[in-house]
């Protein structure tokens, strides 16, 4: 592999030149007329054949005359930076040579001749846990919604143990209206993401908290018996994403929780806590909502982590004695 040309900070910073900004300019119009991407993701992709023709530009060469061993350089050099960039994480640097093998291979096709970044793969970003809240911390942030003297804290209360309750995406909650509740509370039907619906059961626990919202807050809240909306601002309508998101993180605050919470941090909860228990992974599946088992495979990583960890620390033989 050869090795990367230094850029000097002190020296002008390589433009693309004239045939190249044309070749960007058209690249870029095909992606938008026939792909029919937005503005912003354009844009990023001018930002990232910039920094490209810059890179090749500092070795004299145009996109013309760069080959396999170029593109790789350009790939560590992402992964490392200089004086002038910052070094990008695996995914920023995917994206950016994502850019640049679609640049690369709409040329090859229009003007013929070998595709060079053909064989170079962007680097597979390290896959993220979800954050899962501890049993004993999901209490704490439904203890710190409130006291339930007030419509505020019972509608705080409900929504908090609906969320951790059912799995539920935010947007499924807050998307429900009044008469999809029905008495007696088991059940909830509720539409996901393409337009998919699910039945998932309510615990007791948010039976009851649901119970004394709808009798006590709900009524309390509603400026119009027209109002379908099931959970309620203080205004007496639809209860917006912004609002229950600043519902979770005030209690979490309010719980003396530091980490950043957010409505999906319940769900991700809601997952663990039911592998940890023994439901077996079809099963949240299926209250979750996911179209493939892969999705939902994630979180049986965070299981497999804390049975390590509970084995390490309990096992006699698994620790290196000092």
């Amino acid at each position: 592999m050869s090795s990367m040309s230094p850029m000097s900070p002190m020296s002008p910073k390589p433009m693309p030149s004239s045939s190249e900004s044309l070749e960007i300019t058209l690249y870029l119009d095909h992606l938008q007329v026939e792909r029919g991407l937005s503005q912003n993701t354009l844009s990023a992709y001018a930002r990232d054949l910039a920094r490209y023709f810059e890179f090749t530009n500092a070795r004299s060469k145009d996109f013309t005359q760069v080959n396999e061993n170029d593109l790789s350089d350009f790939l560590i050099f992402l992964r490392n930076g200089n004086s002038e960039h910052a070094i990008l994480s695996a995914t920023s640097a995917a994206r950016t040579l994502i850019a640049v093998r679609g640049f690369h291979k709409f040329i090859s096709r229009e003007n013929g001749g070998l595709d060079p970044a053909q064989s170079v793969k962007p680097p597979t970003p390290g896959r993220r846990l979800p954050k899962a809240l501890s049993v004993n911390q999901i209490e704490l942030i439904i203890a710190s919604t409130g006291d339930g003297s007030t419509a505020k804290s019972l509608r705080d209360c409900a929504l908090v143990e609906l969320l951790y309750s059912t799995g539920a995406r935010i947007s499924e909650l807050i998307d429900l209206n009044r008469n999809d509740v029905k008495d007696p509370l088991t059940s909830l039907r509720l539409l996901g993401k393409g337009g998919k619906e699910r039945i998932v059961p309510v615990g007791k626990y948010a039976v009851d908290a649901m119970e004394k919202y709808l009798v006590r807050s709900r009524p309390a809240l509603l400026a119009s018996g027209n109002e379908r909306a099931l959970f309620l601002n203080q205004r007496g309508t639809r209860l917006s994403r912004q609002s229950a998101w600043e519902i979770i993180r005030t209690a979490a605050k309010n719980a003396g929780i530091e980490i950043e919470i957010s409505p999906h941090t319940m769900r991700h909860s809601f997952a663990t806590h039911l592998l940890d228990g023994g439901a077996d992974i079809r099963t949240v599946q299926e209250l979750l909502g996911h179209a493939s088992v892969s999705t939902t495979q994630i979180y049986t990583l965070v299981t497999i982590d804390r049975l390590r960890e509970a084995y390490a620390s309990a096992h006699p033989r698994a620790q290196i004695k000092p």
